[in-house]
């Protein structure tokens, strides 16, 4: 293999810039995202098992329409699409005045993406509660929004947390398909390395090594949540 290793290409300062910079990127990217993802995604999840059928059919809906339609392709829809078709004025905003808008693009797209996931994952975890406990809150008089604040998502939310983990990581490598719409994050500035460097190799294996760091440090954090928000003796859906 004529290939001309040069490991020190990374630690360049220029190139080393080029790094820090899309892994501050990929964080503020991820991290807006799942903070919209987490709020769309709760709203969704418990409109999908309310009575009320409407507002479970419209969840519904959201869900079937976000979770199967790629992300690539709705990345491109909000970046390329939405501006054309809002009022003019709005949408000469969004392509020349907005402020980053690779950013809001993706974080948008990402985000409400991730919330039909997320949907799912909270919709299973008011499920798996068992119908005796509910019975019993209005038994006691609590109304659905009581039941639902005081029994069904706190017991829910910790039944998730390790579904919600695999989301929380999926949102760090999706976000790399950011750089198709012009976003500098980790993936973007390691392929622009490569193309500046001709060091293809190292450039992807500090991007490997960097995503794997990220994959382990959530994982850690996770175990340790899981741990703390278990429920002793807590059997499931009756």
């Amino acid at each position: 293999m004529d290939y001309n290793w040069n490991w020190g290409v990374l630690f360049e300062e220029q190139y080393l810039s080029w790094l820090i910079s899309g892994v501050g990127w990929t964080f503020s990217v991820a991290l807006s995202a799942w903070v919209l993802a987490l709020l769309v995604g709760v709203l969704i999840g418990v409109g999908r098992t309310l009575p009320s059928r409407p507002i479970a059919f419209l969840c519904t809906t959201y869900v079937e329409i976000f979770r199967n339609v790629p992300l690539l392709v709705q990345l491109f829809l909000w970046y390329f699409v939405v501006p054309e078709v809002v009022p003019q004025d709005m949408g000469r905003w969004m392509k020349r005045d907005m402020p980053n808008p690779e950013f809001v693009t993706a974080v948008i797209g990402l985000g409400l993406y991730t919330a039909s996931r997320v949907a799912e994952q909270v919709r299973a975890g008011i499920n798996a509660v068992g119908k005796g406990l509910v019975a019993a809150a209005y038994a006691n008089g609590f109304s659905t929004a009581q039941t639902y604040r005081y029994v069904l998502l706190p017991i829910s939310f910790r039944l998730i947390v390790p579904p919600m983990t695999s989301e929380f990581l999926t949102i760090f490598k999706n976000s790399s398909l950011a750089l198709t719409i012009g976003l500098l994050e980790l993936t973007a500035q390691s392929q622009q390395i490569a193309e500046y460097t001709f060091q293809g190799f190292e450039a992807y294996t500090a991007a490997t090594i960097i995503y794997v760091v990220i994959a382990l440090m959530a994982t850690v954090i996770a175990q340790m949540l899981e741990k703390y928000t278990r429920i002793p003796g807590f059997v499931g859906k009756a």
